[in-house]
């Protein structure tokens, strides 16, 4: 049995739907249908197909990975397949990346603090 890394400290609530969701993120056509989705509103398929070289098919593969991770719906109207950006699951996302957000800027934070107390190694 393995665990994800947040499971094995104990400290997170790693789950499949997250494990799913990073796994839709870990590729860069999906992220860039989350794009599309984000800046243009629900497209259909082909709409989001002309954006891509690669066969429709290939292209339904990432959309369904998309959907189970529930970053994007999908509704018939008539013979087209409409997709919506859900970006609920982006929220969780940020909520897991927010407390390495916060130990940069903290590094950062000494680092500047370290460099505004160095003397200046001016030759004059």
């Amino acid at each position: 049995m393995t665990t994800t890394g947040a499971a094995a400290t104990g400290a997170g609530t790693g789950t499949a739907v997250e494990d799913r969701v990073f796994a839709a993120l870990a590729n860069a056509t999906r992220r860039e249908v989350l794009r599309l989705l984000r800046d243009g509103g629900p497209q259909p398929v082909q709409a989001l197909a002309d954006h891509f070289d690669m066969r429709r098919p290939s292209l339904s593969e990432h959309l369904k990975v998309l959907r189970e991770a529930g970053l994007v719906s999908e509704q018939r109207v008539g013979r087209q397949r409409i997709y919506r950006l859900e970006a609920a699951p982006l929220a969780e996302v940020q909520d897991w990346l927010h407390p390495y957000e916060r130990f940069w800027r903290d590094q950062l934070r000494s680092l500047g603090h370290l460099l505004d107390h160095m003397p200046d190694d001016d030759p004059a």
